[in-house]
């Protein structure tokens, strides 16, 4: 034991403060060099958007000078890191600047090449431009020099082969030109080459040869010429090798089979006319994509393919191979797709592929026999795969597609990846499919199809339908223009059965995927060909430089002959063009819309007037003859027309007793809801089945025409997230049907109902709520064998099982979106609140109108709000509006349902109200298809949602739909009340309806009263 006198005490404290105030002092003492300052300064003077303000203590935590921050993870980083250790920690020197996808404008600074301590340079995605300073060639020390998605220019200068510390260059989309220096294979360190997406020219430098530690070479899309070079032996450390899009000429070098440590090689589009057999890579036991296109490979497929058991990818279209497919890729347990299209293979399809859920393409061989049952299985595209002379009656397996019966069409007019829509008195019919990868699409009237090829390089999970999300202002007019269909590789539109003679062809493009500033996002270079009835009418097509810019819609016109009956327009990416701006996966062919029209007279059908008018006058007289017979018979006005209709559908039929027992008679303690037919029971079968059954009411204001409606929609569907329809009873004047039972209610219930209904939703089941929505509109508008809009979703009409899954329900209102209509014009139903605009004013319906609905719906999801009935404040008439302030003011979480506390993912929530905004844009071209919505929703596809103001006119569209239908009834207030009183009964059931009908635009008159 022992103390420590107050002289030891003082003695230590004084210590103690005098080492404090030291490293205080050591540390403010680190600082940046004053010419170091100053060439930092000049080189954010010099460029745009960068606003340095740097002092020689920005280097120290806590300044801001460098502003420092990352705003979107690994792709808006502004990062400027320094080392402090030089001269006994006393000296900062800048060894890492990143500054990716800020918009920096201006030329290249050359004083950056005075920076002699920097190790990472890292400009990507900007907006400079000038050449690259051949100052950088001083960087002694520097490692990683990244200039992707520039606007730099001229040749890369000599110097760069300086550094002799460097591991990594990227300068892929990028204008650079000229021929590769030889200075570059000095790089000894060098792993890293990424070169593509430019205009070199030349040859690829022997020099290069000595790279022997490269693990990565990408050049595409470059003039480069000349055979593939056999040094690339000598890069035994290779991973990846990408050769697209150039002018190298085959074969392939053997060389390439002693690159064991390969995982990636491309190589497509080689000139010359030098055929090759396919090459030995039988010892690349690491190769995961294999991608070897337009090689000129003749002969078999190798049976070692399928030892090479990491593919994930192979692409082996347009060659010229034949043979059957090797059963040895049945045993490659890691594969995603198989691109074999476009060769001349036979022999028969395998019938494990026909069962395979993977993606595979072999549309456009010389197979001999197939069993397939259909041109497209599952993921597996068989389109024109058959040779003529095979046996099957399928017209669309056989070699040209030929017609299956008598050519008869002489027009067509698509509106590539969009929705139906009306141009120049024409109907242009919709192509608003999603997929891509390996599909063969035939349009609903028959009279054509798509056949598309590819997986987008950098993004397996990228959109085949593009839109304009950058909100550009199209110059034309045509509505066709806001959508496109894209393809990474092959995408082929086949007119059928088209009558021979001259057609002229226009092929509409708009570019939509780049923006119109001075951004990076605007840098991107779309190429590819065109090719019309096999002539290719179009090399290196690049709409924007054609247009003129982005948005400008422009035609390019051919006459043709079709002369067997099919019309094929073949547009193909040959590896050209930039694929990372804005963002890896945006390349390929893109079309807008197609027009074809005959050069000739459509023939008649011969007959003359006389003998047209003998027909029609005993049409009638059989017709008067078989109308009178019927009537005798009592088959006319004296039976039930809806007896019979019901009678044809193939549904399950309950008699009334059973569900009389069920229901105990109908006993009102059964009664869980009130819907738009009338009240809904709850009833339990002989067997113990709970059941849900409808009633229909001699109130209801759907009546039996949309009883009739609602069986045969569901009947024919079958889906997790639809109500299951059991059957129906028809006895007497009782119409019933029957479900099975929703133990949790309606979704609205348990959001907004009474207190003692609500459910406690925590943020999983919400998000999976939604999703569940997402999926049961995906599955009835693109999905389904019929195509059907609901017209009426809402809370209410959102059942929850007893796992809290959700089930679409009531399908009354249901409209078929039949072949050739590129709408519905029909007496407007729904609900207000829900309805999107274009519906509720024009009675306009397509798919995008359940969109819409569905939007509001999310929106309530998340905040447990109900739109119609949530006001904060007196100007906003809807939940959706007060929306709308929130995201201008940055606020939208604050619609966060409060009940959740904290307990809820801000990520996740944010997505479903961008989402939900998105939905509900006032333009429905703009609102996204269900099945990139339920993408969106999982976190797969980015929203990328324009910013509508309230203030916007197109906005107001909105609420004055919701105007306009008020002012139709005679007495809004009287509405108002109806309609919570409807409100007010929803709440104590799944089956209600407080929507509203109209009549179209064509019925209406001004005596119309809200039915």
């Amino acid at each position: 034991m022992f103390s420590l006198s107050f002289k030891h005490v003082s003695m230590l404290f004084f210590l103690f403060l005098a080492f404090n105030c030291f490293s205080m002092f050591g540390s403010n003492a680190q600082s940046l060099p004053q010419d170091e300052v100053k060439l930092l300064q000049t080189i954010s003077d010099k460029v745009n958007n960068l606003n340095w303000k740097v002092t020689n203590r920005s280097c120290n935590s806590g300044d801001k000078g460098f502003g420092n921050e990352i705003i979107v993870e690994d792709q808006i980083v502004r990062n400027v890191t320094c080392d402090c250790s030089f001269n006994s920690s006393t000296v900062c020197h800048v060894t890492m600047i990143f500054l990716k996808g800020l918009n920096i404008s201006g030329i290249f600074p050359s004083e950056f090449g005075n920076l002699t301590h920097l190790k990472t340079l890292d400009l990507t995605r900007n907006y400079i431009n000038g050449s690259i300073p051949k100052s950088l060639g001083g960087l002694s020390s520097l490692v990683t020099l990244s200039l992707l998605g520039n606007r730099l220019s001229g040749p890369i200068p000599s110097e760069i082969g300086d550094i002799s510390t460097l591991q990594e260059m990227n300068v892929e989309d990028n204008q650079l030109e000229g021929n590769l220096p030889p200075n570059l294979g000095n790089l000894k360190n060098l792993q890293k080459l990424m070169l593509s997406a430019n205009n070199f020219t030349g040859t690829i430098p022997e020099a290069f040869g000595n790279l022997k530690n490269l693990t990565n070479f990408r050049i595409d899309g470059s003039s480069l010429s000349g055979k593939i070079p056999s040094f690339i032996g000598n890069w035994t450390k290779l991973e990846r090798l990408d050769l697209q899009g150039t002018s190298l000429e085959g074969p392939i070098p053997p060389a390439v089979s002693v690159l064991k440590n390969l995982k990636e090689l491309r190589i497509s589009d080689l000139k010359g006319n030098t055929t090759m057999t396919f090459p030995d890579l039988k010892d690349l036991k690491r190769m995961q994509r294999l991608e070897l296109r337009n090689c000129l490979i003749t002969g078999p497929i190798p049976d070692y393919i399928g030892e090479l058991e990491n593919l994930k990818t192979i692409d082996l279209s347009s060659n010229r191979l034949t043979g059957p497919i090797p059963g040895s890729l049945e045993d490659l347990e890691s594969i995603n797709f198989v691109f074999l299209t476009n060769n001349s293979l036979n022999g028969t399809i395998p019938g494990w592929i026909l069962s395979n859920k993977q993606n595979f393409d072999l549309s456009f061989n010389n197979f001999t026999e197939s069993s397939a049952p259909d041109c497209q299985i599952l993921d597996v595209n068989l389109a024109s795969s058959v040779s003529p002379s095979a046996n099957t009656t399928l017209s669309c397996l056989k070699r040209n597609l030929p017609c299956s019966g008598k050519p008869r069409y002489h027009s067509l007019f698509i509106n590539c990846g969009g929705p139906a829509t009306e141009f120049d008195d024409n109907e242009y019919e919709a192509d608003d499919h999603l997929r891509g990868i390996s599909n063969f699409v035939p349009s609903v009237s028959g009279k054509w199809a798509y056949s598309s090829t590819g997986v987008f390089l950098g993004n397996e999970k990228a959109d085949y339908v593009a839109r304009n999300v950058f909100s550009l202002n199209i110059n034309n007019g045509s509505e066709y223009y806001q959508t496109a269909r894209i393809a990474p590789i092959s995408l082929k539109y086949f007119g059928f059965c088209m009558l021979k003679g001259n057609y002229n062809v226009k092929l509409h493009f708009a570019e939509i995927m780049f923006s119109d500033d001075q951004k990076f996002s605007s840098l991107g270079r779309r190429i590819f060909d065109v090719s019309v009835q096999g002539h290719k009418y179009l090399k290196d097509f690049n709409i924007m430089e054609e247009a003129g810019g982005v948005g400008k819609g422009i035609t390019r016109d051919f006459n043709v002959d079709v002369n067997d009956s099919t019309l094929e327009i073949h547009l193909s990416w040959a590896g050209k063009g930039t694929n990372a701006i804005p963002m890896r996966g945006v390349y390929g062919p893109l079309i807008s819309a197609i027009t074809v029209t005959p050069n000739f007279k459509i023939p008649s059908n011969g007959l003359s007037a006389g003998a047209i008018a003998g027909i029609v006058i005993g049409s009638l007289a059989f017709v008067m003859l078989i109308l009178f017979v019927l009537w005798k018979m009592g088959y006319l006005c004296g039976k039930d027309q809806t007896d019979k209709e019901l009678l044809e559908l193939k549904t399950g039929y309950y008699s009334l007793r059973q569900i009389k027992v069920a229901t105990n008679n109908f006993d009102p303690k059964n009664k869980i809801g009130e819907g738009g037919f009338g009240p809904v029971y709850k009833g339990v079968l002989s067997d113990g089945a709970v059941i849900a059954v409808k009633q229909l009411s001699s109130k209801s204001k759907q009546g039996n025409r949309e009883f009739v409606n609602e069986i045969g929609m569901i009947s024919a569907l079958q889906h997790p997230n639809l109500v299951k329809l059991y059957g129906c009873c028809i006895e007497g004047n009782q119409l019933l049907l029957v479900y099975e039972y929703m133990e949790n209610n309606s979704l609205a219930r348990a959001l907004f109902g009474k207190p003692e209904q609500r459910l406690n939703l925590d943020w999983r089941t919400r998000m999976k709520i939604c999703v569940g929505i997402a999926r049961g509109l995906a599955y009835l508008h693109e999905e389904s064998r019929l195509k059907i809009v609901h017209r009426d979703i809402k809370a209410t009409n959102v059942l929850l099982d007893k796992n809290l899954n959700a089930k679409i329900s009531d399908f009354g209102l249901a409209k078929l979106d039949e072949e050739e209509n590129t709408h519905i014009s029909t007496r407007i139903a729904g609900t207000i609140g829900y309805m999107a605009p274009e519906y509720a004013m024009r009675g306009y319906l397509t798919d995008k109108a359940d969109v819409y609905s569905f939007g509001v719906v999310a929106l309530e999801i998340v905040s447990g709000m109900s739109n119609t009935n949530y006001r904060p404040k007196e100007e906003f008439v809807y939940l959706l509006d007060w929306a709308y302030v929130l995201q201008e003011q940055g606020n939208l979480l604050e619609l966060v349902d409060p009940t959740l506390g904290s307990k809820y993912s801000s990520e996740e929530a944010m997505r479903m109200l961008q989402l939900a905004l998105l939905c509900t844009n006032p333009s429905p071209t703009l609102r996204p298809p269900m099945s990139s919505v339920v993408s969106m929703l999982e976190g797969n596809t980015p929203i990328q949602a324009p910013i509508i103001k309230r203030s916007d006119s197109t906005a107001g569209a909105r609420f004055k739909a919701f105007e306009l239908l008020s002012q139709d009834s005679q007495t809004t207030s009287t509405f108002l009340q109806d309609s919570r009183e409807l409100r007010g009964k929803s709440m104590d059931g799944p089956w209600v309806d407080s929507s509203i009908s109209y009549p179209s635009k064509d019925e209406y008159s001004s005596t119309d009263k809200l039915i």
